[in-house]
């Protein structure tokens, strides 16, 4: 069997553990399933992309005539599946007619008969009788209900509603075993981002930027998984995080991970809109958010964060760029290497992924705004963070450019000097003090 880091073997021993011979799987983030493509393709049933951003097609070619892309009709997802189904001869590919998906969509709720309909055309596979009910083996939770063949639903990446919306109507005709945790979907790419040395220390650098305290009140608006959360914990001493996002999932995810770690009194996680904060006017000391204004009314959430912030107070803000170039440390040809360098061009059309943020800042009534772009750096080539990112990369490569892509990888983690930049765009902002014109420059 060929070895595999990512999460293929955890995925594998939950297969055993629950007597699956075979299943069929469902998922956003195609590099979660990748690992057990690649090693056991005996193991899936049907395979089912749905709406994937990123894709590399290599893994999937031995279960290409049993994979279904599904894709928007518009944007990153639909180049992204129509590239993957050229290399997959076999594959098919539905597209949602009048939809764009980005990474942040709720596709199972906006086109949940689609969904459905999709699903239902799997190919047979043995039905199983599982107990229904909840558990944990190899790090993964799982959900059991339903009668018939099995079917696997893994994370998508920030989906509000996961698969809920579609699970009652498949438990109808499958056992259905949905899929969470720490080790898979985007609770594993933010979790992974957190744990990097550079994100870490451009994260301090916001707070020491805002000069945070040891007791103030903090919001922290899009908290995914709390990873940041928990790191700014340790530096308060009676202060207090209340942690917002509109993901539920996410915020049930993050509940449990703060309370390993003795931090559930530390940190209130609550569901909010950023465009819409459900807190009163100079109620927090401090606000920051993080990755989260590419996908929203950035100009709504920023006058939301001067709001709820006191006189005096400090808000932080960091956005993807995608206004600079990012940087693979690899030895590649010219043009190949102009071709990765440009990142995803992922942004909601009324968010903010590029150096605009700094006049925003002040356009929503901030003091005394410092700026400064940064790069982060990832070096963990068997994460899902890089995973993610690299999936990207070869989403859009050629078979001869691939090759070329994985020799430059081979060479640069056999010389201990393989990682990526990723340009981000940060900003630190203060709310004027007492009746002092919020937008005078």
């Amino acid at each position: 069997m060929t070895h595999d880091t990512g999460p293929g073997p955890r995925l594998l021993a939950l297969w055993d553990h629950l007597g699956l011979q075979a299943a069929h799987v469902a998922t956003q983030m195609a590099g979660d399933i990748a690992g057990v493509a690649r090693s056991a393709p005996e193991r899936l049933g049907g395979v089912v992309l749905c709406v994937p951003a990123r894709l590399d097609p290599a893994p999937f070619a031995s279960v290409a005539a049993r994979t279904m892309l599904i894709a928007g009709e518009f944007g990153l997802t639909a180049t992204v599946t129509a590239q993957a189904e050229a290399r997959l001869p076999g594959a098919s590919r539905h597209v949602l007619t009048g939809y764009d998906a980005p990474g942040w969509a709720d596709v199972v709720a906006d086109r949940t008969g689609d969904i459905l309909g999709i699903l239902s055309s799997l190919p047979p596979l043995p039905a199983v009788h599982l107990p229904p009910g909840t558990g944990t083996h190899a790090g993964i939770s799982y959900t059991i209900q339903g009668e018939g063949p099995p079917l696997v639903l893994l994370p998508f990446f920030l989906a509000p509603s996961q698969w809920e919306p579609a699970v009652p109507a498949l438990a109808e005709r499958f056992t259905v075993i949905v899929l969470g945790g720490r080790h898979l979907g985007g609770v594993a790419a933010l979790e992974d981002r957190a744990s990097g040395t550079s994100y870490r220390a451009l994260a301090r650098t916001l707070w020491d930027t805002m000069a945070i305290g040891p007791s103030d009140t903090v919001l922290d608006v899009g908290c995914g998984s709390g990873a940041l959360d928990r790191l700014l914990a340790q530096r308060l001493t009676d202060g207090r995080i209340v942690a917002t996002d509109l993901n539920r999932f996410l915020l049930r995810e993050a509940r449990p991970l703060a309370e390993a770690e003795s931090l559930g009194d530390r940190i209130a996680f609550q569901e909010a809109n950023a465009e819409r904060l459900p807190f009163a006017d100079g109620a927090f000391d401090a606000a920051f958010t993080v990755t989260v204004l590419e996908e929203c009314d950035a100009d709504q959430a920023l006058r939301e964060l001067y709001r709820v912030v006191k006189p005096g107070g400090r808000v932080g803000v960091i956005v993807r760029s995608i206004d600079l170039p990012q940087w693979w440390n690899l030895d590649l040809p010219p043009d190949l290497k102009r071709k990765v360098e440009t990142p995803p061009q992922s942004v909601g059309s009324r968010g903010v992924a590029d150096a605009s943020l700094y006049p925003r800042m002040w356009q929503a009534g901030f003091h005394a705004v410092r700026c400064f772009p940064s790069l982060v750096t990832f070096d963990n080539p068997d994460g899902p963070i890089w995973r993610y990112r690299e999936d990207h990369v070869l989403s859009q490569l050629s078979g001869a450019e691939t090759a070329i892509w994985r020799e430059a990888t081979r060479a640069a983690r056999e010389s201990g000097l393989l990682f990526m930049a990723n340009p981000m765009h940060c900003a630190v902002g203060t709310k004027p003090q007492g009746d002092v014109d919020a937008h005078a420059a």
